[in-house]
């Protein structure tokens, strides 16, 4: 086969929430191969963020929509295939359960990205997130081509709540069975690929959550010295991430302070966070901004003082990932409060004196580190200017290391 493959590349997310596949489907296109996306359409918010994406991209995208304002039948056949699905699973336990539906119960729509995957030639097929995984197999063996998966997370080990044990199992098989076959492997930390090697025997190759160096150096000068910018985003703005304890500690912090949460909130989260910034944190503005287009965040998280990754023990996948949200804050020249679970802690380190790291629900070492920048600008300098300056050093997206191992890992797989 020629260097110049065609590629399909599957997320089952939309193209504006699943940067690490956009950030594959550009570099791909980037190293000569003719490159196509397989995405979804089905949360409202993000429609106009994909189109920001889709305007900048030459690319073809092929999108799956369940949106229950536009996918008509579509939204109603796959909910009701998927609860059936996820019956059986419960049922009858995932191992047992026939591979075809253990897919469509860990996926939503994994026979309509199958369907999407094959309308078109492709020579090479790679995909990530949770609903994409068996798609990417099923569609590669049934079309004869070599495939390769993204674990971006441990996906058998991700899920809290009542119906945890059914989904981790269900991971679980798709996992085993995606592994089975794939010409490799990449996930987002070494904590994550030690797992996935301890228990299936694999080898990931590890490509962190990076994004691309910015054209311009970030500007370090704060326009309001007295009051304390704090910032941090997701797609989902809820509990269980730490903000509760953020809260408390820049109240202990002493300052004035604001928070900044990017993202889409769960119902009464931020009024909830409203009343316990007011109870323990009465200096401390909460403030809420929508999501941006993935292009957008590095720009989106400039001028805050500090971000915050407060990662947590549970559920495991918490405790094993490094998310893009160290790397963004780092690549605008913003310093990082980030807890020290196993996942961080390498990236935690080798930032200096651009990170604090505070073991997770340590509240009182959060205040401590908080109150340290808040108080001491000159510390809180040094401290912006040492993140900025290990983003250059290692941590973005054109390193050799990251779109380059990615790039090489390819190249091998389709020659």
């Amino acid at each position: 086969m020629s260097r110049r493959a065609r590629i399909t590349v599957m997320t089952s997310g939309h193209l504006s929430t699943c940067p690490r596949m956009l950030k594959a489907a550009d570099a791909l296109s980037a190293d000569g191969h003719d490159v196509r996306v397989v995405a979804t359409n089905h949360v409202p918010w993000a429609a106009d963020a994909d189109a920001d994406v889709r305007s900048r991209r030459r690319w073809p995208v092929t999108t799956v929509d369940y949106a229950r304002s536009s996918s008509g039948f579509t939204y109603w056949r796959t909910g009701v295939r998927y609860r059936a699905s996820r019956a059986a699973a419960e049922s009858m336990g995932a191992e047992r359960l026939p591979f075809p539906i253990a897919a469509r119960a860990f996926g939503r729509v994994h026979a309509e990205l199958v369907d999407a995957a094959m309308s078109s030639a492709a020579d090479f097929i790679y995909g990530g997130t949770t609903g994409a995984l068996a798609a990417v197999a099923d569609s590669a063996r049934r079309r004869g081509v070599p495939y390769a998966v993204d674990l971006e997370d441990l996906h058998s080990g991700e899920t809290a709540g009542a119906d945890a044990a059914v989904t981790d199992a269900l991971a679980t098989r798709i996992e085993r069975e995606v592994l089975r076959g794939a010409a490799f492997v990449t996930t987002s930390s070494e904590a994550i690929g030690r797992v996935y090697g301890e228990r299936y025997g694999v080898a990931p190759a590890v490509v962190h959550n990076t994004f691309s160096l910015p054209a311009a150096a970030p500007d370090f000068a704060r326009a309001d010295r007295s009051t304390f910018r704090v910032y941090w985003f997701s797609q989902t703005i809820g509990p269980g991430r730490g903000l509760e304890d953020a809260v408390v500690a820049l109240g202990r912090a002493g300052g004035r302070a604001e928070l900044t949460l990017q993202g889409g909130p769960q119902p009464g989260y931020l009024d909830a966070l409203t009343a316990l910034a007011r109870e323990h944190a009465p200096l401390t503005t909460i403030v809420h901004q929508q999501p941006v287009p993935p292009d957008s965040m590095i720009d989106a998280a400039r001028g805050y003082d500090v971000g915050l990754a407060l990662e947590q023990m549970v559920p495991l996948n918490r405790q094993l990932c490094v998310t893009n949200k160290a790397f963004t804050y780092i690549l605008a020249g913003v310093a990082v409060a980030m807890t020290d679970t196993p996942g961080q802690h390498a990236l935690g380190l080798d930032l200096g004196e651009g990170a604090q790291l505070v073991a997770p629900g340590d509240v009182d070492a959060l205040a401590a580190a908080l109150g340290r920048w808040m108080r001491e600008p000159a510390r809180l300098d040094c401290a912006k200017r040492a993140a900025w300056s290990a983003a250059r050093r290692r941590w973005h997206w054109e390193h050799e290391l990251e779109r380059g191992r990615l790039c090489a890992l390819v190249r091998e797989a389709v020659s």
